[in-house]
This record gives structure tokens, C-alpha cells and sequence, in this order.
């Protein structure tokens, strides 16, 4: 493969410019018999075209130790190249080369744009007058660390809800990213590289240097290797919603033999994938993080053959004859014999005046992993007072002056487990604020302030605060379900005995048999996880209740 080495090492890149074709193949020529092996040569015939090329390295990750450019070219000399050639690799060594006529310039260029060295043409014999130079060049060059970062690059603004949006979607998705603010010079080094101002962001660089542009989640996913449409037409399961309840049934359907596939919106984990730590989940005595037991469920998944799709939203279910036919968001289709309903729950939004505009920009819906960097040392506010706000609370005081816990009821003990509780107290950084609600939020670009209200008094306060994060109520996920299968008046799926009083068949039901327990009203479809009505909300009963529907899944299937 061009640019690596036999053991599959990217080879860092000598480039050299001159608008003669003479001379470029004689400099090119030379630097291959001497540094050939060990360092890939790529030689342009202009400024303009040495830019490009510049730029496409950049992209992808490759470094760039010398750059040799002439200092006689038409459109951009060698000075002016070099200078734009800073801004996309400001490690690269540079070297000049010039006529005996032309030193003046050169010696100028020192200050211009901190010039390493210049060459008299002609450098006959290269092994006295070019040689020894790019040696000591290349061995400066190697004293500082330039390893490329074969990463996903992000450029963006800090208080930009899209920006905001993107990390999030590529650290649940566990996709290597690093961070990169436009304002600073690394990323104005990479937008040029994109040649982007800035004006639209975010900007995201994949590790095969392609450059998105405020990319969709499913642009991004397909950009970074995620699958995104399935690869066949049928399948015997469907599992829609990749949390623990979804990535249970996967793992159980696709080890058992059935032809599963597992449609996600966003990211495998659901709410769970977010936790900072888990601390009763069985067989895990010292915690879990959500990330860790989601990474695993997903390998484990993947390992026994089943497909996973990440940013397919799911918009309707039919049932043809046999069939149970999904309709996904881009206007595509899978069917399959079964179906499980397992798209969990999303936080509530909170309706207070001013959080439409900052969520994303200082208020977050859940995001408290990736967005705990920026804390440390900031005090932090958080809405909730079940386990999901108790576990970020935790873990953001770690690194933040102080955190806060709003609760609307009187105390913790009816909605948060024990040993939270007891965390909590034993930790100096955290304060719990009973019967207290966020009245409103203010702030410009990003949120600066919050308004509570006391609930006993109706006493407001202002607080000045940079972070809000909501962790309250559980809303499913099954709008796209309405007038297909029963769900109760607040959303949830019925299933199994609850379809019917006395044992009696549901409706409309279709069967000799009445519906099997976690069977909804529309028989081969099963629910499982939060989404289901009357479900205990824990991880580990989601997981059991995935489990559970593959059992059942199959029962129906031997009565097909």
C-alpha cells in the first residue's frame, strides 16, 4: 500500500514543490534514493497543487516532516506557499530553495515564516549539500512527537447544540474522537485543511480524511464505519431499540439461531449506555459502567451473528398477513416473522421559559459523560432524584466546585436507590435541594443563569450556572406504534395478561390462544424493557425481559 511499510506503519511524508519539471524530478529523485524506504516523497508542481496536497494528508492523519519549496514560481513563490503551508502543518520542518541571486529573499524568509533552511541550486553532490541538511532537519523533527491520531477530528463550537450533539453521538457509539474548538489553532488548522471559515460547524474529519459538514446522524454514522441499512430484506426477528432489553433479546435470538436484526436511532444503551456506574447490577460487585456492559452486550451481539443498524429511526409497523413490516425514516423497509418492541424511555423535557433554546448550549438531556470535561471546576446543576440523576452527580464531582441536585419531592428515598443515597451524603461536593424546580433558564449564546422556585413557598431564586442537566420521568418511545398496537394512556405497550381482564382474549385478538406474556395486542409482536406498561425500570430486569421475549418469540414461530 503507498505511504505505509511492511509491517503496515504509515510512512511520514517528505514533500517537495517546484514549477520545474526538471528540477522537481531531480529533488524528487534524490530524496527517494536516500529516504525512500523509510519516508513517503510527494512532489507538486505548484504552490497551488503542493496546498491541496497538504491538505488531503492532513485529512488523513498522515504527518508531514519537510517540506522543500522553490522560491521562483509563478502564481504563489515559495515564500508565500510556505506561509500558508504553516497553517496546515505548523510541525513541518521548511526549506527553501533558491538561486545565488535570490539569498536575500531567503534570509528574509527566516523571519517571514520561521524558515529551518535554504539550498543553493545546484545541490550537487546531494550526499555533501542536500543530505545533511534533511538529516538534521528530520532528526529535529523527530526529538517532538508528531504521531498522527488515526481518530474522528470534531471541529466545533463549544456552545453549539449540533456540536454538542455529535460528541454525543460518537462517544455512545464508542467511535474515537478527538475535540477540537474552531477558535483555537488547531482547529483553524483543520477547517483549512477542509477549506471551511467556520461558518458552519460542526465540522467532522473521519479517520479516512472526508470532511462533513453539519452531518446527519446517519451521514456520520456511515462516515465512521456504523452500519446503517440492513443487508437483507426478511429476517425471522426484528428487535427495535438497542438498550439493555434490545441488546438481550439480540444476544439471545441471534445465539439461538434466528436471522436478528436490531434497529437503533441513535446508539446501543439506551438510557443505561449513559451512566457514569452501576453498582447493582449482578455479577458486576465493584460496578459497571453503562458504556462498558453496552460495549460488551454489542460485541457479544455482533459475535453470535446478529445485525445492528445505528441511526435508523423507526417511523411505523404493519402487519401483512404473516409479515411484520418496520418502516424506517428513509423511506426504506425490513420485514420479518416477529418483532420485539424495545425502544425504552427518553428523559422528559422540562417546560420552564429558555430551555428550548440552550438545550445543547449548557442545558443536556442526560450527556453528563461528555460533557463532564468541561465542569471541572464549575458548579453543576441537576434536575432528578431517581438513580440515573444520583449516578451523575457522582460522577461530576469528581472534577466540578459543586454540584447541585434538584428534587421536586421531599426526599430522595422514594425514587433513588440506598447505597446512591448513602454516596451522596458522604460526598462534601454534592447538595441535595428539596421541593425545588427549575422556574426558567437565561443566557445569550449559552446558558449563564437558572431560576428556581421552591414549591412549599413559591420563592424564586437566580442562580448563575453554565451546566443543567435533566434527568426526570420516563416518556417511551411509541408515538410511531399509535393505533397499531394497545398502549395505556401514558404511552406504554400492554401486553400479555394486562391486554385483558378475567382472562379474557383482548379485542380485535386474532388467535385461539390469548396473547403470550410479553405478547402485545398484534400477535408476533412482543415488548420488552421500559417501553413495556407496569415494567420495574431496571437494567437488569429489561435484560431478563429480552430474554424472556426470545423464548416466547420462538413459541410463536413453532405455531406459525
Amino acid at each position: 500500500m503507498p505511504g505505509t511499510q511492511p509491517g503496515g506503519a504509515t510512512r511520514t511524508v517528505i514533500v517537495t514543490v517546484d514549477d520545474d519539471p526538471a528540477v522537481s524530478r531531480a529533488v524528487a529523485r534524490d530524496l527517494r534514493r536516500r529516504y525512500g524506504e523509510s519516508h513517503r516523497i510527494v512532489r507538486a508542481d505548484s504552490g497551488r497543487s503542493a496546498l491541496e496536497a497538504l491538505r488531503d494528508l492532513r485529512l488523513r492523519g498522515d504527518s508531514v516532516a519537510v517540506i522543500l519549496a522553490d522560491y521562483r514560481m509563478p502564481e504563489m513563490n515559495g515564500i508565500e506557499f510556505l506561509e500558508q503551508a504553516m497553517d496546515v502543518y505548523p510541525g513541518a520542518r521548511r526549506v527553501l530553495l533558491t538561486a545565488y541571486a535570490d539569498t536575500g529573499a531567503a534570509i528574509d524568509a527566516i523571519n517571514v515564516v520561521d524558515l529551518d533552511h535554504y539550498l543553493l541550486k545546484p545541490w550537487d553532490p546531494p550526499e555533501e549539500k542536500l543530505y545533511p541538511v534533511v538529516d538534521d532537519l528530520l532528526a529535529a523533527w523527530r526529538r517532538e512527537d508528531h504521531r498522527p491520531v488515526k481518530e474522528t477530528k470534531v471541529v466545533g463550537h463549544r456552545w453549539s447544540a449540533r456540536s454538542s450533539g455529535v460528541r454525543e453521538f460518537l462517544a455512545r457509539n464508542q467511535v474515537p474522537y478527538r475535540w477540537y474548538s474552531w477558535d483555537e489553532p488547531e482547529g483553524q488548522a483543520l477547517l483549512a485543511a477542509a477549506e471551511e471559515d467556520g461558518e458552519r460547524l460542526p465540522v467532522v474529519i473521519t479517520p479516512d480524511g472526508k470532511a462533513l459538514v453539519e452531518p446527519s446522524d446517519q451521514d456520520l454514522a456511515s462516515s465512521v464505519g456504523l452500519a446503517t441499512s440492513p443487508s437483507s430484506r426478511f429476517y425471522d426477528l426484528i428487535v427495535i431499540g438497542g438498550g439493555p432489553a434490545g441488546l438481550g433479546a439480540a444476544v439471545y435470538g441471534a445465539s439461538e439461531g434466528l436471522r436478528t436484526v436490531l434497529v437503533e436511532a441513535t446508539a446501543t444503551g439506551g438510557q443505561a449506555g449513559q451512566s457514569s456506574r452501576i453498582e447493582n447490577y449482578l455479577g458486576f460487585p465493584d460496578g459497571v459502567s453503562g458504556g462498558q456492559l453496552t460495549d460488551r452486550a454489542h460485541r457479544q451481539a455482533a459475535r453470535f451473528g446478529a445485525e445492528i443498524l445505528t441511526a435508523c429511526e423507526v417511523t411505523g409497523l404493519e402487519i401483512n398477513g404473516s409479515s411484520r413490516t418496520v418502516r424506517l425514516a428513509d423511506g426504506s423497509s425490513v420485514a420479518a416473522h416477529t418483532v420485539i418492541l424495545a425502544t425504552g424511555v427518553s428523559y422528559r423535557q422540562l417546560g420552564a421559559p429558555g430551555l428550548d433554546v440552550l438545550t445543547g448550549r449548557g442545558v443536556y438531556y442526560g450527556s453528563a459523560l461528555t460533557e463532564a470535561p468541561a465542569c471541572r471546576d464549575q458548579d453543576v446543576y441537576i434536575v432528578g432524584g431517581a438513580n440515573s440523576a444520583g449516578q451523575a452527580a457522582m460522577y461530576l464531582a469528581r472534577g466540578a466546585r459543586s454540584v447541585t441536585l434538584l428534587v421536586r419531592g421531599e426526599s430522595l428515598t422514594a425514587s433513588m436507590s440506598h447505597y446512591l443515597i448513602q454516596q451522596i451524603e458522604n460526598t462534601p461536593r454534592i447538595r441535595v435541594r428539596t421541593c425545588t424546580e427549575v422556574a426558567g433558564v437565561h443566557g445569550t449564546d449559552h446558558l449563564e443563569g437558572i431560576t428556581l422556585r421552591d414549591s412549599r413557598t413559591g420563592r424564586t431564586q437566580d442562580v448563575d450556572a453554565q451546566f443543567l442537566f435533566v434527568f426526570i420521568g420516563a416518556a417511551p418511545r411509541t408515538d410511531w406504534l399509535d393505533g397499531v398496537v394497545l398502549r395505556d394512556p401514558r404511552g406504554f405497550v400492554v401486553a400479555g395478561p394486562d391486554l385483558a381482564a378475567a382472562g379474557e382474549r383482548p379485542e380485535g385478538w386474532p388467535l385461539d390462544r390469548p396473547p403470550y406474556h410479553l405478547e402485545t395486542s398484534v400477535p408476533g409482536v412482543f415488548v420488552a424493557g421500559d417501553a413495556r406498561a407496569e415494567s420495574a425500570k431496571r437494567v437488569a430486569s429489561a435484560v431478563g425481559e429480552g430474554a424472556m421475549a426470545v423464548m416466547l418469540v420462538h413459541r410463536y414461530l413453532e405455531r406459525l
